[in-house]
């Protein structure tokens, strides 16, 4: 489930299927996935201009990032972009939605040794990439031109995080593709020495 809380302070561990999560670390991932569901804001937005849930979502992601608290806004507004997804007239409004819906959602991943976490990580960046290849005829060539923008985007930090998290799943369509893509991309990045976030 999504939004399953996980401890709110300090690291959390316990036994080898646990991953160690600092609130800091949620925090870099959750503003990675919102740069990554913003830029595909406008999608949705040019598709159904009256509904703000996306851009609440995204900016309860915004909000956590920069330091508030994880609770139910975040919830709330993933929620309700999900829901805004739905009511969305093409597919390319959809998945900026759920791009949206994602972001807020990454502030809830869950220190366990999974690979479906990974798309807490992946998942807004994933569904933008979709969204822009829908918008352009549904061309790969855009999708992967917002996938290197994400892995461009990505700290130290979130890369830190996704590599403790086993590789991206198989299946799931040409979002779950995009995932993988991004994974590698992102997993096979470097840092200069004393830039890679601390194991």
């Amino acid at each position: 489930m999504l939004f399953t809380a996980v401890l709110e302070d300090g690291l959390m561990a316990g036994d080898e299927s646990e991953i160690a999560l600092s609130k800091q670390e949620l925090r870099e991932v959750t503003a990675f996935a919102a740069a990554c569901a913003e830029v595909v804001l406008e999608v949705f937005e040019a598709d159904q201009p009256d509904d703000s849930r996306p851009r609440d979502a995204i900016g309860a992601a915004w909000e956590f990032a920069r330091g508030g608290e994880r609770g139910k806004s975040l919830r709330d507004t993933a929620w309700a972009a999900l829901k805004a997804a739905k009511s969305a007239d093409t597919a390319a409004a959809r998945e900026a939605a759920h791009a949206a819906m994602s972001a807020a959602g990454s502030a809830y991943l869950h220190p366990l040794a999974k690979a479906t976490q990974v798309k807490h990580i992946l998942g807004a960046g994933a569904h933008a990439a979709r969204a822009a290849e829908l918008v352009d005829g549904n061309h790969a060539g855009i999708g992967a031109e917002h996938v290197e923008r994400a892995v461009q985007r990505a700290t130290p930090v979130v890369v830190d995080v996704l590599k403790r998290f086993p590789a991206a799943p198989a299946g799931g369509g040409r979002v779950g593709e995009l995932i993988r893509i991004l994974d590698a991309d992102l997993r096979s990045l470097t840092f200069p020495e004393g830039l890679s976030a601390p194991g």
